[in-house]
């Protein structure tokens, strides 16, 4: 057997974020000055691909870009990162899909308002098994179901892996699901798709209902949980001068496919992907600072942890 021409190929969402600083949020009805604008590209899979070749990944990136000045900053962006575009398409007449992000200097958190027009969306019949089958992992989302599903299932069809960043409830989200190997939510995921409100309950649910070989979740300044082998992992996040928490989820999932492509061990996958997004907060933007494995392993070995969590009594 040949070997693959991309170590990941990503399915899924980018978008080109205004990013405004400012001093701290007002009072509901209230108004502050901003100190800062700045127009950058980010988005879920499309982060975490360009953190995958900043890592040194062979890596691909399946998706669509408007026509304008969003989708032309979004597509240099990629360009640069020495992404494969091959079946990245640029639609006429389409605005790309765009967010305004307040970030509050005090905390680094940011408060998202985001728009994709329908006219972006990726149907099935547009991803092909030649465009999947390349890949020795395939990251997606969520978001244009049934095309991200019908991607998974040609992975499996072809013994690839697939790792999956969800946030949210997508309609028919259950036909992905079964096609899943690497599942990381966010700390909100869990409870609203099982009902069940203990975070560890609802990933041992999730996979024993679904049996993927990992069920993780992100908890943003608390780190990541994961089970696998009917055994929970958990690695406290770092403790960094947080400039900006956005995108950080996104490079921890590159991060993660990239421990996955290397053959880490669970708990170091976690902590490393924990590193990488930490690094990304001290810098604006969701592709703020796209740091490399020497500069994670620096912060592994000196950095300051967070204390661990009680997880039995978790909520977000």
């Amino acid at each position: 057997m040949s070997e693959p021409q991309f170590d990941v190929v990503g399915v899924g969402l980018n978008a080109t974020d205004t990013m405004i600083l400012i001093p701290h949020f007002p009072a509901y009805g209230g108004k502050v000055p901003f100190l800062n604008e700045v127009m950058s590209p980010g988005g879920q899979v499309a982060s975490a691909m360009v953190c995958c070749a900043r890592l040194g990944l062979r890596t691909k990136y399946i998706g669509t870009i408007g026509d304008d000045l969003r989708g032309e900053i979004q597509w240099e962006s990629l360009q640069g990162c020495g992404i494969n575009l091959d079946h990245v398409q640029r639609r006429k007449g389409c605005p790309n899909q765009s967010a305004y992000i307040l970030i509050d200097q005090t905390t680094g958190e940011r408060t998202v308002f985001w728009s994709r027009p329908d006219c972006l969306r990726i149907d099935p019949e547009e991803i092909t098994p030649e465009q999947i089958a390349c890949a020795r992992l395939l990251h997606i989302d969520g978001h244009d179901t049934t095309a991200v599903a019908h991607a998974a299932r040609i992975a499996r069809q072809h013994g690839i892996p697939v790792t999956v960043d969800v946030d949210t409830i997508y309609k028919g989200f259950e036909d992905v699901l079964p096609n899943v190997d690497y599942l990381i939510t966010s700390s909100e995921f869990p409870e609203r798709w099982t009902g069940e409100a203990d975070p560890l309950k609802a990933l041992t649910l999730l996979q024993d209902t679904y049996g993927m070989k990992v069920a993780a979740m992100t908890l943003g300044a608390h780190g990541a949980i994961a089970r696998m082998d009917g055994r929970f992992a958990y690695s406290p996040a770092f403790v960094v001068n947080c400039l900006d928490t956005t995108g950080a989820g996104d490079v921890f999932h590159g991060a993660f496919c990239y421990a996955v492509v290397k053959g880490f061990s669970l708990a170091d996958t976690l902590e490393f992907s924990n590193a990488m997004a930490a690094l990304n907060c001290t810098a604006m933007g969701a592709r703020g600072r796209m740091a490399s494995e020497a500069e994670a392993r620096a912060l592994i070995a000196r950095g300051e942890r967070r204390e661990k969590t009680d997880f039995a009594s978790y909520r977000r």
